[in-house]
């Protein structure tokens, strides 16, 4: 796979100003800066841009990046080279941003179980179906799993999904798959700060018919929404687009069934539908 040159002119920057340190070792630049070995190994090869954090952590340690803090040039380059390039797509990185910092979350899934709570098999099997030529399949489902380090922060958001039962039906990946998928619903639904809704088919008709729609709410900031589609999503934080987004999901929240019948629903589908 070739690599974005931007991504590896900066991570060469990196790299440069670790070893001028006298840090030889990837790892032990990863234990002082708080980080997976990985993030720092993918960040100087150019493999996979740093976060603006990431970014920002090597410019306090290293003494020849420090002016860089200061005008913000270091977080601006960071986050310039991670949109032109990396786990995400470039219409999805503002998106990823808006999730990472949201006070409340809300995701509605009409066909497919939200990326943010997708175990590994069924995301590696829905990546495999997206063609992309820019980026390999390990780097895209690793980009996916990594958004679900939200949910684990100190203080995670309040999150709250809705689905139609036809997604804990879709066969993605097959039975073991999906049998994994539904009881790892049942297990994150357990936790305080997360709802999960199941509209059941017998509805019909609802609000949700026209794709999937997220909207991440901000202490202090405006309200984003992302609204999924079949070629590029679109995220905006459009005051008459988010209006209409918050009214419908309302609407979906009035049509689901409560948290306990939800569960109930979702493990009697993996059940009885997907044991082997």
């Amino acid at each position: 796979m070739e690599r974005d040159s931007d991504a590896m002119f900066l991570g060469a920057v990196l790299r440069r100003a670790r070893i001028a340190a006298g840090i030889s070792s990837q790892d032990e630049l990863a234990e002082r800066l708080g980080y997976e070995r990985t993030v720092i190994a993918k960040a100087e090869s150019g493999q996979r841009p740093p976060s603006p954090d990431v970014a920002r952590a090597y410019a306090r340690e290293f003494l020849q990046l420090n002016t860089l803090i200061e005008t913000g040039l270091i977080e601006e380059w960071a986050d310039h080279v991670r949109k032109n390039g990396g786990s995400f797509p470039k219409f999805f990185v503002d998106w990823v941003d808006a999730e990472k910092q949201a006070v409340t979350l809300f995701y509605w899934a009409p066909i497919l179980v939200p990326g943010i709570l997708q175990v590994e098999p069924y995301a590696r099997a829905i990546l495999a179906t997206e063609p992309d030529e820019t980026e390999s399949p390990d780097v895209l489902l690793a980009g996916r799993l990594e958004r679900q380090q939200v949910l684990s922060r100190q203080q995670p958001p309040a999150v709250t999904v809705v689905m139609a039962e036809a997604v804990l039906h879709s066969g993605v990946g097959g039975p073991a798959v999906m049998y994994e998928q539904l009881t790892r619903l049942v297990d994150v639904s357990q936790q305080p700060k997360v709802m999960i809704q199941v509209i059941p088919a017998e509805i019909g008709a609802h609000a949700g018919l026209a794709g999937p729609v997220s909207i991440a709410d901000h202490e202090g900031r405006p309200t984003v929404v992302h609204l999924d589609s079949f070629t590029a999503g679109q995220t905006t934080g459009a005051p008459e687009i988010v209006a209409k987004v918050r009214q419908m999901s309302d609407m979906l929240r009035s049509e689901a069934l409560p948290r306990g019948a939800s569960q109930e629903l979702i493990m009697k589908v993996a059940k009885e539908r997907w044991t082997t």
